[in-house]
Order: C-alpha cells, then sequence, then structure tokens
C-alpha cells in the first residue's frame, strides 16, 4: 500500500508526461540544438589554439552574467504572464509584455557599458593564475577581439528572450524552437566561413566566431518577431502592445517586488559561478580550457532537466493561476522525481564519454586531462543539479522570489565562494578536488530544497489578491 502511494504521488500517468513533454520537447531541441552548436563553435575555436579557446570562454563566462540578468529580470514578469495566460487574462499578458521591454533595455544597456568601459579589466582577472606555458598577453587580446564584435548582439538576444519567454509562458514553444534552430544554423555555418575562410570569406579567428554569433541572434530574433506579429489570432496579447508602453504604477510596483529578488540572485548567482571559475583559474591556464571543454559539453546533455524546470514552472503557473492548486502539487512532485531520474541517465552517459570530448580539441595534453576530469565529477553531481534545477523553479512557480533569492545566491556566496576561494588560495588540492568540495556543500542546499518543496510554501495565486479556502488548505 505503501509503495503504491509513493507511485502514485511521484509517477504520474501517460497523459500526464505527453502534456510535461509537449512544454519541454521543443525546449529541449532548441537549447539542445544552440548548446550542440556552441559545442561545435567552442571546437572550431578550440582548434585554432588554446589562448583563442581560453579567450573566449573567459567572455563568455562574464557574458554568463548579462545573460542571467535578463532571464532574472524577466522570469519575475513571467511568472505573472504565466498565471494571466492561465486566468485568459490578455491585459495583464501586454501589461507584463510591456514590463518586459523596459527592463531588458536597462539591462542591456547597462552591460554594454560595463564592459565597454571595464572588459579588459575583468578579463584580466581570470589571467593571473599560475604559468603552466600558456600566454596570458596572447589570451586577452583574443579575449577583447571577440568582445567588441560579441556586444552588438546583446540588443537582439534581450529582445529574442523578452518574445520567446512570453510565447512559452503562454504555452507557444514550437516557434521560439523552430527560430533558435535557423540560428544555430546560420551561427554554424558562418562559423565555419568566418573562423577558417572558406569560400570568400576571410579567415577571422575569434573575430570571426563572434561575428557569426551576432549574426545568428539577429536571425533569431527577427523570426520571432515577426511571426509573433503577423499571428495575433495566437498572441492576442500582442495586440495594440505597442500603442502605448506605459505601465501602471501599481503593476510595476507589484511586478518589481516579485520580480527583483529574481533579478538580484541571477546577477548574484551569475556572478558568484564567475567567482568560482576565477577561483579554477589560479590553477592555471589549461584549468580554464580544460572547464570550457566540460562546461561545453555537459550543456548539451544537462538540457533535458533544465527543460523539465522550465516545463515545471509553466505548468504549475497555469495550474495556480487557474486556481487549481493542489493539481499544481501533484504536478510538481512528480516533475521533479522525473527530473532526477532523467538526470541520473544524464550522468551516467557523461561518465561514460569523459574521455572522448576532449580528444576532439586541438589543445595540450594536460588541458584534455583536466577537461576529463572535470566531466567525470561533473556527472557524478549531476542528480543532484536536477534537483535542485526543479527545486529552484517550484518555489519561484508561486512567486516566493524572496526564498529562491536565499536559496539560490545568497547560499552561493556565504558557502560556495568562501569555499572555493580559501582552497584555491590556501592549499594545493587539484582543482577537480576543489570543483567536488564545492559540489558537495550543495547538499545543504539539497535538503532545504526538498524542505519547502514539501511545505508547500509556493502554493500560491499570485493574480488574484484574495488568499482563497484553497490557498489555505494546500499550504
Amino acid at each position: 500500500m505503501r509503495i503504491s502511494g509513493l507511485k502514485n504521488k511521484f509517477i504520474g500517468d501517460r497523459q500526464f508526461y505527453k502534456k510535461a513533454l509537449a512544454i519541454a520537447v521543443p525546449i529541449m531541441v532548441q537549447t539542445g540544438i544552440t548548446n550542440f552548436v556552441s559545442l561545435l563553435d567552442n571546437i572550431m575555436v578550440g582548434r585554432t589554439g588554446t589562448e583563442q579557446m581560453s579567450g573566449v570562454a573567459i567572455v563568455n563566462q562574464l557574458l554568463f552574467v548579462f545573460y542571467l540578468c535578463i532571464f532574472g529580470g524577466l522570469a519575475g514578469a513571467g511568472i505573472f504572464t504565466a498565471q494571466y495566460f492561465g486566468a485568459k487574462d490578455n491585459d495583464g499578458v501586454r501589461t507584463t509584455f510591456r514590463y518586459k521591454l523596459w527592463l531588458g533595455g536597462i539591462i542591456t544597456g547597462a552591460a554594454v557599458i560595463v564592459f565597454v568601459l571595464f572588459g579588459d579589466r575583468l578579463v584580466q582577472m581570470y589571467l593571473n593564475g599560475s604559468n603552466d606555458g600558456g600566454d596570458p598577453a596572447a589570451a586577452l587580446k583574443y579575449a577583447m577581439d571577440y568582445m567588441k564584435i560579441i556586444l552588438l548582439g546583446l540588443p537582439a538576444f534581450a529582445a529574442v528572450q523578452i518574445y520567446s519567454n512570453t510565447l512559452r509562458e503562454c504555452g507557444e514553444t514550437v516557434i521560439p524552437m523552430r527560430a533558435g534552430i535557423a540560428a544555430v544554423a546560420v551561427n554554424l555555418v558562418f562559423n565555419y566561413l568566418l573562423i577558417y575562410g572558406h569560400l570568400f570569406f576571410p579567415a577571422m579567428g575569434v573575430r570571426g566566431a563572434a561575428t557569426a554569433t551576432v549574426m545568428s541572434r539577429f536571425c533569431e530574433m527577427a523570426i520571432v518577431v515577426i511571426w509573433a506579429h503577423t499571428h495575433r489570432e495566437k498572441c492576442p496579447y500582442l495586440t495594440g502592445v505597442y500603442k502605448k508602453l506605459t505601465v501602471p504604477f501599481d503593476l510595476i510596483k507589484k511586478f518589481t517586488i516579485t520580480g527583483s529578488p529574481l533579478l538580484i540572485n541571477e546577477a548574484l548567482w551569475s556572478a558568484g559561478m564567475a567567482m568560482l571559475t576565477q577561483c579554477y583559474s589560479l590553477r592555471g591556464l589549461n584549468v580554464v580550457a580544460g572547464q570550457n571543454i566540460s562546461s561545453t559539453v555537459s550543456n548539451v546533455f544537462n538540457v533535458v532537466f533544465f527543460a523539465l524546470g522550465d516545463a515545471l514552472a509553466i505548468i504549475a503557473g497555469h495550474s495556480l493561476g487557474a486556481g487549481k492548486l493542489k493539481q499544481a502539487k501533484d504536478e510538481v512532485y512528480k516533475i521533479i522525481a522525473f527530473s532526477v531520474f532523467t538526470a541520473t541517465c544524464v550522468g551516467i552517459v557523461i561518465f561514460s564519454t569523459s574521455s572522448l570530448f576532449p580528444m576532439i580539441y586541438n589543445t595540450n595534453p594536460e588541458a584534455k586531462k583536466i577537461a576529463a576530469h572535470f566531466l567525470m565529477a561533473q556527472a557524478v553531481f549531476t542528480p543532484q543539479i536536477g534537483l535542485l534545477h526543479t527545486s529552484y523553479f517550484t518555489i519561484r512557480s508561486g512567486g516566493k522570489t524572496f526564498v529562491t533569492f536565499l536559496f539560490d545566491s545568497v547560499f552561493m556566496w556565504v558557502v560556495s565562494v568562501p569555499l572555493a576561494f580559501v582552497l584555491s588560495r590556501f592549499t594545493g588540492l587539484y582543482v577537480i578536488w576543489i570543483f567536488a568540495a564545492v559540489q558537495m556543500a550543495d547538499w545543504i542546499k539539497c535538503a532545504i530544497g526538498i524542505i519547502l518543496v514539501k511545505k508547500g510554501i509556493w502554493i500560491k495565486n499570485i493574480v488574484k489578491e484574495e488568499d482563497t479556502d484553497e490557498n489555505r488548505a494546500c499550504t
């Protein structure tokens, strides 16, 4: 009887998985293809040299902070978008879209200013490690060549996220997927032409890689924007969206109160990840190259449970917005269980192939060895990443963004970063053991996540002011 109860709690029927995968699979395909092309892009740049690959990797690590600021900033309004859509309130969705436009523009402008004024000093932080035979000056030059061009694509990236996130939150996941596929095709083709100088194109190296990326982002933006505005029957909330761009102050306040912790969280968390990478980089340029290979390869596989986290947020948001609170709780338990299972399978695959992928790169044997070791360590901790990811999205779906802030970035800066800082500077530990120690510290966060999800603090309809009987019953 107990086994049967656990099965009913954590395993859904065919209809449930069909519903979840209908949302998750297009996200998996889009993100998976994007990450796969990033892998090919990484390999192409990597074949030009270790310094080139390391320079590009450092810039992308810094840009990662911008990307997550955009994701976090839009996610706050996105919580309301999903619940407004569940409540069939097109005016509410339209208002959140306008809010996203303003926020995306502000974040992008701020990022461009920071990178233009301080880009070289930020890159230099990653080039002050031990001398392991690499050329830090060359890596800095390649990094700045790449950065000067890649910044041109940031506005297009922000626009794509605003439109694609809104479409996904309203149940339309196929078009962002198709746009992503087209974009990565453009990226892949022009990477080949511009990095190496095939056909009539010049050999531009890292500048060619940056140019191809910028072209792909504008291509993706064009597809998503044009489709959204020419299919008004599927996107009624975009009707008249640009007739005025004002957002009522009370809603700005509401969105900001809910969304600010997410924006701050993503900014601090991504900055924390950049700091962790900087700590690892103190072991030398080969570590920068090895970790870059490892993270790029891992990202290709990790899209499975990352997409399930996005699907969880959308499904739970729709149920919460429609007032189906008990149903939301049931759906969340099943998706979390499915995510941990798939993450375990992904970990097995990564571990089994850990020695193969580094061999593709044209880098030195030491960097390849470090990359393989990073992949093996990453594989061991993949199931816990699946649990943490879906726990985070569960808590966020009900608007408990301050709790996610404490759960995510505060833990990062109070526990993970100090641990890596101390171990990298005051011990002679091999970098993989430092990485493993940081991952093991996340066991504390796993326990906290399980407790918060089980307590049901996230079960709340935030697009209705009143606290319904079912709100109280489910928490």
